[in-house]
């Protein structure tokens, strides 16, 4: 599957749209983001029913301050609407594989009832 092209137009359309969608914040000056670039679309070839995505940051910066990039190249994995994982830095093609493995085994169930949990125990230490 190609990579998606996010935009302010699409990017919630998209993360909210998919089960599982990684995205790859890059800017094309950036060293480190052309050399992953090739790792990202081979992965992206690799994993079916993930939607891999790319922000070009100089032409959506709104999005990446959105989500305050910092850094790029920037990976952040959404799974049922939930950033699971978001970190600055390439990764080898084996990490990025294990990355998306680990992702689609999580338990979902369990991760959003646990945000339900910290949810609830925030609200009671503000209302106490």
């Amino acid at each position: 599957m190609a990579t998606v092209n996010l935009t302010r137009e699409n990017f919630e359309s998209v993360v909210t749209g998919n089960d599982i969608v990684v995205v790859d914040f890059w800017a094309p000056w950036c060293g480190p983001c052309r050399q992953f670039a090739p790792t990202f679309e081979k992965a992206s070839e690799k994993h079916e029913g993930v939607v891999f995505a790319k922000v070009n940051t100089e032409d959506e910066p709104e999005i990446a301050q959105q989500f305050s990039i910092r850094a790029i190249p920037t990976l952040m994995v959404f799974r049922e609407k939930v950033i699971l994982y978001s970190e600055a830095g390439a990764m080898s093609g084996g990490q990025f594989d294990s990355l998306v493995e680990q992702v689609k085994g999580l338990d979902m169930e369990k991760v959003h009832a646990d945000i339900a949990a910290e949810a609830k125990a925030e609200a009671g230490s503000a209302s106490a």
